[in-house]
């Protein structure tokens, strides 16, 4: 105790009203880091701050110091920036957003600032700081503005006046952005029609009049608050209504981002208006304090901020894939068989890609190019899958697993975990179909090309060294593994790509101007563009994903390689397909070779690493997007062990009751 009195006595003598501005800012920054000692007891911080108003009560000099320093600090800092400007952005743009939260997070800031917002993170920068100024009781605060201030003439106070500003401040930047055209234009027409922004300036002035000149009886103050309150709560529901054209016409990160500055400014100023009509101001000044605290904490947050504005757009992308994702479940024996055909043709067509790759290979070409043209490769190849309507196992996951996050949100009965197990084993079997379907094509069908071409040509379509790399590379006590997951990393990204894809045609209407657009029109003709339009709007995101899959696996390895990262793609058709390959050029002899069985070994792991990482990455992003919580997973668990125990085959076969 007695070294926080030292303390506590040598901050009282520095304290200097007629100081420079920083120095007068520099003194209530180290006064609050003395209250806040080492931020672990806030009944410490608290008896700290009494300690405080106990030595200036007792020192008349101190005391008058205080309200000289006082006075010079409120007539410096303008207040109504922390009031009603503190926590959003100063631009209503995401881009921008991020670069004045990555600026916070680099560059020191100077107390030398007239901005209360800039002094307030530089003197309340800890979440601790909302804590111990939420436990101040009235009578405490009471003593503390009597020592700082003196009491005022009858009538509107200073702080008073503030939050007045401050709200006016608020309302207008409400208006702007209700009504900005991105935003008034999605409005429902029930909204539009309504008008709720266009008389918010007005009820504000009404309540500012009221506040300024008080009459005996609160009657007229209670009436315009509560039409404020009204208006403000109609503002929000307009605007909310803007979701609901999301959900048809695409998602807008920039519009997210406004709607949610919108909505906390509505929020911000009923915060101020409690403060204005309270009984205790003081107490709920504290309190408004401590709630800016943990704003200035959340805005340096750049995970905060990328999360809350993308949530909508990943639920969308999301929801998209779920759609997209129940084409690739079959739940009986004919569409089983659809589906092998379907993997089938598309391992024939990744046969030729990867023969392909050898030729490109022998090329000799540059790091990049290669890559580059390996990309062009292997998205032709999966744009050709597509249009044939084929399929390339790995390219299911990421689509069957939001389908599947959905289906968790209605398990509160015994039969829905028995149905979600059915849609488990309707998944793995399908994905096993598709799987084989592709390695059991690619391998014979790329083994018959080289042989016919070592037929014609008198030569083997790979040389022997690369045959033998072929099988060093693919080795299971190598680094196949670790490759296979990180490619499923990029198969879930392209998922992602195409769901922006689709999103993005959607939001900017492309499908509606190919159709209708004049000059587009003119050149296919009006059924052209009709069939080009609906074309497009299903296909899209198809392409989207195909074409970026094709070109991460092309160009990723190169850039990584100039990083020294050293990280490679291993995917299990286009590595079976080597396989085939690298025995063909090493002949019969081939199977007495271990490097060969080592590396027919790593192929079912690299299918189950492709398909596993690139599922449990889509079905965590779904279960976030889709809000699912609280499932019983234990319930879930032992209802997989029982099936797997009573009908292992399920999980490989349909069964026979379902063909």
């Amino acid at each position: 105790m007695k070294r926080q009195s030292n303390d506590l006595g040598h901050l009282l003598a520095q304290l200097d009203a007629g100081a420079p501005l920083a120095q007068r800012h520099l003194w209530l920054i180290s006064l609050l880091d003395w209250v806040r000692g080492n931020r672990r007891s806030v009944e410490a911080a608290v008896g700290r701050m009494q300690l405080f108003v106990e030595a200036i009560e007792k020192d008349n000099a101190a005391r008058q110091r205080l309200q000289d320093w006082w006075n010079a600090l409120v007539g410096t800092v303008d207040i109504t920036t922390l009031l009603a400007d503190f926590g959003f952005a100063p631009r209503t743009a995401l881009a921008s957003e991020v670069a004045e939260r990555l600026r916070y997070k680099l560059l020191p800031g100077s107390p030398e600032t007239i901005d209360a917002s800039e002094l307030f993170m530089l003197a309340l920068p800890y979440d601790f700081d909302a804590l111990w100024l939420a436990a101040l009781d009235e009578a405490l605060l009471a003593r503390l503005l009597s020592a700082m201030a003196p009491a005022e003439a009858p009538g509107a106070t200073r702080w008073q006046r503030a939050l007045l500003d401050a709200i006016t401040y608020c309302a207008g930047q409400i208006l702007s952005t209700g009504f900005a055209p991105e935003l008034r234009l999605r409005m429902s027409e029930a909204a539009r029609d309504a008008q709720p922004f266009h008389a918010l300036i007005r009820d504000v002035e009404s309540v500012r009049v009221e506040v300024l000149h008080q009459l005996r009886t609160t009657d007229r103050l209670d009436e315009s608050v509560q039409r404020l309150r009204e208006r403000l709560d109609a503002c929000r529901a307009a605007a909310a209504t803007v979701y609901s054209h999301f959900e048809d016409n695409g998602i807008s990160v920039g519009l997210v981002f406004r709607l949610r500055q919108l909505r906390e400014r509505i929020l911000r100023v009923r915060e101020l208006l409690d403060c204005l009509l309270s009984p205790t101001p003081a107490p709920t000044a504290a309190r408004l304090m401590a709630r800016l605290v943990t704003v200035g904490r959340e805005r340096r947050s750049l995970r905060a901020l990328l999360a809350s504005n993308s949530s909508l757009l990943a639920a969308k992308v999301a929801e998209r894939s779920a759609e997209t994702g129940e084409h690739y479940i079959t739940r009986t024996g004919a569409e089983y068989r659809a589906m092998v055909g379907k993997a089938a043709g598309g391992g024939l067509v990744m046969a030729f890609t990867t023969l392909m790759k050898f030729g490109l290979a022998a090329l000799a070409l540059s790091a990049f190019w290669g890559g580059f043209w390996a990309g062009v490769n292997y998205s032709v190849s999966f744009v050709l899958i597509l249009l044939l309507h084929f399929t390339v196992a790995t390219k299911q996951p990421a689509m069957t697993a939001p389908a599947m996050a959905a289906k968790l949100k209605d398990l509160h009965s015994d039969e829905a975990v028995v149905s979600f197990v059915d849609e488990v084993t309707h998944l793995v079997r399908s994905q096993v179909a598709a799987v084989l379907g592709n390695v059991l094509v690619v391998f014979p069908t790329v083994i018959g090309i080289t042989l016919l071409i070592a037929k014609g040509t008198g030569q083997t379509a790979i040389s022997t060294a690369q045959a033998h790399h072929v099988l060093e590379s693919l080795h299971l006590l190598g680094p196949s593994l670790l490759f296979a997951a990180f490619t499923g990393v990029l198969l879930f990204a392209s998922s992602i790509i195409a769901g922006w894809a689709e999103n993005w045609f959607v939001l900017h209407r492309l499908d509606s101007a190919v159709q209708y657009n004049p000059r587009i029109t003119r050149l296919l003709g009006t059924a052209r563009a009709a069939r080009w339009a609906h074309f497009l709007r299903e296909n899209l995101s198809g392409f989207a994903a195909n074409i970026s899959l094709g070109f991460m696996l092309g160009l990723v390895p190169p850039i990584a390689s100039f990083f020294g990262l050293g990280l490679d793609v291993r995917h299990v058709t286009l590595s079976s397909g080597q396989l085939g390959a690298a025995s063909t050029a090493l002949g019969l002899p081939v199977l007495h070779m271990p490097q060969f069985w080592w590396a027919v070994a790593t192929i079912p792991l690299l299918g189950a690493l492709n398909v596993s990482v690139s599922f449990y990455l889509a079905f965590r992003l779904a279960l976030r997007a889709h809000s699912v919580t609280g499932v019983e997973r234990a319930r879930v668990y032992a209802a997989l062990r029982s099936r797997l125990r009573r009908a292992p085959l399920e999980f490989f076969m349909p069964a026979r009751r379902a063909a």
